[in-house]
């Protein structure tokens, strides 16, 4: 009897430490959500293609980071905790916030040491090498109008910035959901694991699932706004061959961007750096083995950890939550008005140009490469058949990933002064 007692009693303590139980908990409801959520997401990355790469990681991180009793990631252990020290003179005493790193790398899950990466700023500079390596600047070279196209599409993450603020949203939350106007995935991460902390009403996870979620959501949400703006006439506009850009002019592009928008704004200097490196890697023509470890083998590693690690921030209890719902709002605002910024510039740059340029290729100064410049192209052939708008775009596309990285350096820099 008593052996059954205790073969009872060890299935009962099993079944309580079990995750089933968990789902049972207070607030286990909310577990049970964001996991069917998950499974929404992989659906999206398998069957419909959406952003798979990155999306597919993350809502498997997500279903882990779920998981009751899993132990893989711990919110608590990223609360900042407060170190006080001496001023040199011994008059005041400064208040500063700190991360035991320590700890977390002493108990922490595999989730939480993957998540390091994130929080110190690691992982979005080395996917900017990557898509340097990967990314011909030689349509923007040519025609350096498209710096205007790529810097007026990031007037929706200004113009957002304001209206969060007016919504009574502190500057590091202003900032983190305004960058998602930019359509960056690793730029909106880089810029809010650096603002946000535990104490926020909002987190990374939510301001990558919005950021990705609109990355992917690029050909459906951008034509209606292309279209509003324009007409038929502008939109039919063919626009001539764009001139042949010497290796020269390529080798010299990075290493000059890289110096000038480091001076002048040292806080993008780790994104706008390593993408220029990149592309310097790429374009040299010297270092081919590198160029393609960069465009290939490291690309894949740090987007496999840049997508589970953030994914398993989007625990229940952070997501499910109004401040969630304000991200996807604002985001979706901010996206539409960058979108808008550009094409409202192409519109004037048409005009200035004697009715040259097809203003349509302003949409695709934000930062979602290639898909905003074939977003362009297709909008515009379905006016015109013969129009090929793809390499016009490309140019104000690869503004907009230069133009973000900027965009973030100047938010970090409101924030700080701030």
């Amino acid at each position: 009897m008593a052996i059954l007692e205790s073969f009872l009693n060890t299935l009962a303590d099993l079944a309580n430490k079990s995750g089933f139980a968990g789902f049972l908990a207070d607030g286990g409801w909310k577990n049970v959500i964001m996991i069917l959520i998950s499974f929404v997401f992989m659906y999206l990355a398998i069957a419909k293609g959406f952003e798979p790469l990155l999306l597919l990681p993350i809502s498997f991180g997500m279903l882990l980071t779920n998981l009751p009793g899993a132990g893989m990631y711990h919110s608590e252990f990223w609360q900042y905790m407060e170190k006080n020290e001496v001023d040199p003179t011994g008059a005041t005493v400064l208040n500063d916030h700190y991360l035991d790193y320590g700890y977390i790398l002493r108990h922490g899950g595999l989730l939480d040491i993957l998540y390091l990466g994130v929080k110190l700023q690691l992982y979005p500079p080395l996917i900017f090498l990557g898509i340097g390596a990967m990314t011909d600047f030689g349509p923007l070279i040519a025609n350096p109008k498209s710096f205007l196209l790529g810097a007026a599409a990031q007037g929706g993450i200004f113009f957002t910035f304001i209206g969060a603020a007016l919504l009574g949203m502190t500057a590091a939350e202003c900032a983190s959901i305004a960058i998602i106007g930019g359509a960056d995935g690793p730029t909106a991460i880089f810029v809010s694991s650096k603002l946000l902390s535990n104490s926020d009403s909002i987190g990374v996870g939510t301001i990558a699932l919005a950021a990705y979620t609109y990355m992917a959501l690029v050909p459906i949400i951008q034509p209606p706004i292309m279209k509003a703006l324009t007409t038929k006439k502008e939109r039919s506009v063919v626009m001539g061959q764009l001139r042949t850009v010497s290796k020269t002019e390529k080798i010299l592009f990075p290493i000059l961007v890289t110096v000038v928008i480091a001076l002048m704004i040292p806080d993008a200097a780790p994104l706008v750096g390593m993408l220029m490196f990149g592309n310097l890697l790429k374009e040299s023509g010297c270092c081919d083995r590198i160029a393609k470890t960069a465009q290939n083998e490291l690309m894949n590693i740090i987007t496999i950890f840049l997508g589970i690690s953030v994914g398993a921030t989007t625990r229940a209890d952070s997501i499910i939550t109004w401040s969630f719902g304000k991200v996807i709002f604002l985001g979706v605002i901010a996206f539409s008005l960058a979108t808008a910024c550009g094409v409202l510039l192409g519109k004037i740059m048409y005009l200035a140009s004697g009715k040259t340029i097809n203003p349509l290729i302003g949409s695709a100064g934000v930062s979602a490469v290639p898909m905003a410049a074939r977003v362009s192209q297709k909008v515009g052939q379905q006016e015109n058949p013969t129009n090929y708008l793809l390499m016009h775009a490309m140019g104000p596309n690869v503004a907009g990933v230069i133009g973000s990285a900027v965009a973030a350096g100047v938010l970090l820099s409101i924030v700080q002064i701030g």
